[in-house]
């Protein structure tokens, strides 16, 4: 059975730009907070032990990969969103609007952390090196905080 007008209103697409849009600006906000975040303890950190800026470099790294999982999300809703002449369900638009919102929240939430975690982290390894490990740890998983958001996302943007 084949979408009349009547069962996919003409707002339906907005949903999905707004899914596109949300996974995209929530998850490069996340990672530019944490990247500018971290930079700071780094430029902070580098004053007194500027061998240590490539190894420093690990929080910031991890914060772009948060934008990674926003922009991953933010084109397969793109690619999905068709006008409602062509059968796009409002169901299908708040599916992606749910991804999008949880890749992008998600994201700016392990962004947040990545970066007061990379702050402090960096800064307390050049006065004791073996706080290192423990700051990839607690890194790790704050990341895995956007990459449980991007698996949601994954999985509401294949339902519809």
């Amino acid at each position: 059975m084949s979408a009349s007008y009547e069962t996919a209103p003409v707002y339906g697409p907005f949903f999905g730009v707004m899914g596109a849009s949300a996974a995209m600006i929530f998850s490069a906000l996340g990672a530019a907070y944490g990247t500018a975040k971290s930079g700071t303890g780094i430029a902070a950190m580098s004053v007194m032990r500027p061998e240590l800026i490539m190894k420093s470099i690990i929080p910031v790294v991890m914060a772009g990969i948060i934008a990674i999982y926003g922009l991953v999300v933010s084109v397969l809703i793109a690619n999905n969103i068709k006008p409602p002449t062509d059968g796009y369900q409002l169901y299908t638009g708040f599916l992606q609007l749910g991804a999008g919102l949880s890749v992008g929240l998600s994201g700016l939430a392990a962004g947040f952390a990545i970066g007061i975690v990379g702050d402090a982290g960096v800064r307390g390894t050049a006065q004791q090196p073996r706080l290192f490990v423990g700051m990839i740890l607690i890194l790790i998983f704050a990341e895995v905080l956007g990459l449980y958001g991007l698996i949601v996302a994954l999985i509401l943007t294949t339902r519809g």
